[in-house]
C-alpha cells in the first residue's frame, strides 16, 4: 500500500517529484486543476469506480453497494492549491479516500451501501477570495448572482472561469445534493499545525471548525510633509494604529490563559496611504482575523477591539471606523462520528487527539446538511500552503487505515 500511495500521490499532483522548489499552483477552475482532476478520474477508474462530474466541477467516484438506491457514505477533499503551495493540502484526503477503497477491494469487502470518493472543485480562496465553492454548491449554499460577479487579480469573473472550464454557470446550483443522496461525509486533511505531534498522537479527531470574525479598522489622520511638519503637530494614522496590533495580540493571549477553549486573533493585513517615503501616513486600514469554535468568545474579543478603537476616536485629530467583514458561526461536527472514529483509531493501535480546526475545510459546508466528520494527520513542522509542506507516507497510510475501517464499519451495515 505504501508504494501505491507514493505512486498515486505523484499522479494526483501531476508531477514526477514531490520536492518542487516552487511548490504547486493549481488555482480554482484553471487548466492545472483540470489536469489534477483528470488524474483523479484515471486512478478511480483503475479501481473500477464509476466517475461523474457535477455542474460545479466536483467529481464523484462511486463504489456501488448492494443497496444501490441507498444514500452514499461520502469521503473526500480537494486537489486545487494556493499559489506556490504544497502537494498534500487537500490531495492527502483525496488520495487516502481512494486508497481506502483499494484496501477494502483487495481484501474482498463488498459494501452494502454506496461509497462516494469526492474530489471537490475550487476549495482554496487563492484565486477569487472565495473558498469551498464546490462543496458550497453540493450543500446548496451558492448565491449564483452575487458569486458570479467576483473577479480574480486579472479581472476574470468566476462565472467566466467556470465556463472556460467547460461548465455552465447557469447550471452550477444544480450540483446541489438532496439530504437523501448522502448518509454521512468524512474528510481527511493534513493538520496544518503541530497539535497532534505536540500531544504525542497520530490521528487528530476534530470536534469543530472555527469560522472567523473579521474586522476592517480604518484610521484616518492627516497626510503631510515628513520634513516640514513638527512632531507635535501631526495626525499620523500609522502611529495611531500601531498600538492596536499589540493590543489584539495581548488580548488573545490573556483570554487563552483563562479560557479552556482556544482563541486566536491576528492583525493580518495593512494598507497604508499614501505609502510614500516623504509623506506622513494619512490613512491606515488594518484587517483583523479572530477565530474560535466558541462563538461568544470570539465575538466578545471583537467587541473589546471595537471599544479600544472608540477610545482612539476621542482624539480630535483622528477618525477611526470599524467595519465587520465576516461574522460566521463556527461549525460543530457530528459527535457520533467522532466517537466512531475514536474507537476505530484506538482499535488500529493509533493514538488519537481530540481537537478543533482553526482552518476552514469542505467539511464545514457538508456538515450543514449531513452528519460529517474530519480527521487530521500530521504535517511536518506544521508547515502548509508552502512548497515545504509534507506528510509522510507512513502517516498517509495510517489515515488510509482509519478511513478503510470507517467505511467497513459504516457501509457494511444493513440499511
Amino acid at each position: 500500500m505504501k508504494q501505491w500511495l507514493e505512486e498515486k500521490l505523484l499522479q494526483l499532483n501531476v508531477t514526477d517529484e514531490m520536492d518542487e522548489e516552487n511548490g504547486f499552483t493549481r488555482l480554482s477552475y484553471t487548466e492545472e486543476e483540470k489536469q489534477a482532476h483528470e488524474a483523479f478520474i484515471n486512478v478511480a477508474k483503475e479501481l473500477n469506480l464509476d466517475v461523474t462530474q457535477d455542474e460545479a466541477g466536483n467529481l464523484w467516484a462511486r463504489w456501488k453497494g448492494v443497496q444501490e438506491s441507498a444514500p452514499a457514505i461520502a469521503i473526500g477533499s480537494h486537489l486545487d492549491t494556493v499559489s506556490a503551495g504544497g502537494g498534500y493540502d487537500g490531495a492527502a484526503g483525496v488520495l487516502t479516500g481512494l486508497a481506502a477503497v483499494k484496501v477494502l477491494k483487495d481484501k474482498g469487502f463488498q459494501p452494502e451501501k454506496n461509497i462516494d470518493i469526492v474530489c471537490f472543485a475550487s476549495e482554496e480562496s487563492a484565486r477569487f477570495g472565495v473558498s469551498t465553492v464546490g462543496s458550497k454548491a453540493t450543500a446548496g449554499m451558492i448565491d449564483k448572482e452575487e458569486l458570479g460577479r467576483v473577479v480574480d487579480a486579472d479581472g476574470i469573473t468566476i462565472k467566466e472561469a467556470v465556463e472556460s472550464y467547460g461548465l455552465s454557470w447557469n447550471s452550477i446550483d444544480q450540483a446541489e445534493k438532496s439530504t437523501e443522496d448522502i448518509e454521512s461525509f468524512l474528510e481527511l486533511h493534513i493538520e496544518q499545525g503541530t497539535q497532534i505531534e505536540d500531544n504525542k498522537a497520530e490521528i487528530g479527531i476534530v470536534r469543530g471548525v472555527a469560522c472567523p470574525v473579521r474586522l476592517q479598522v480604518t484610521v484616518k489622520g492627516m497626510a503631510n510633509h515628513t520634513g516640514t511638519t513638527p512632531m507635535n503637530n501631526r495626525a499620523d494614522a500609522f502611529v495611531a494604529a500601531a498600538p492596536l496590533v499589540t493590543y489584539v495580540e495581548e488580548q488573545a493571549r490573556e483570554l487563552n490563559e483563562v479560557q479552556s477553549t482556544p482563541i486566536v486573533a491576528t492583525v493580518s493585513t495593512v494598507q497604508l496611504s499614501p505609502n510614500v517615503m516623504n509623506v506622513i501616513p494619512g490613512e491606515v486600514q488594518l484587517g483583523i482575523d479572530i477565530r474560535s469554535v466558541d462563538d461568544e468568545l470570539k465575538r466578545s474579543l471583537a467587541d473589546q477591539i471595537r471599544n479600544y478603537c472608540e477610545t482612539m476616536n476621542q482624539s480630535s485629530r483622528l477618525d477611526v471606523h470599524v467595519h465587520t467583514l465576516v461574522d460566521n458561526d463556527s461549525v460543530y461536527l457530528d459527535s457520533s462520528i467522532q466517537e466512531k472514529l475514536q474507537d476505530i483509531t484506538e482499535t488500529a493501535g493509533y493514538r488519537a487527539h481530540s481537537m478543533d480546526s482553526g482552518a476552514g475545510h469542505d467539511v464545514m459546508n457538508m456538515a450543514v446538511r449531513w452528519p460529517s466528520g474530519l480527521i487530521f494527520i500530521p504535517c511536518r513542522e506544521g508547515i502548509s500552503h508552502h512548497p515545504k509542506e509534507h506528510a509522510s507516507i507512513e502517516d498517509l497510510n495510517k489515515g488510509t487505515n482509519v478511513l478503510a475501517a470507517y467505511i467497513e464499519s459504516t457501509a457494511g451495515e444493513q440499511g
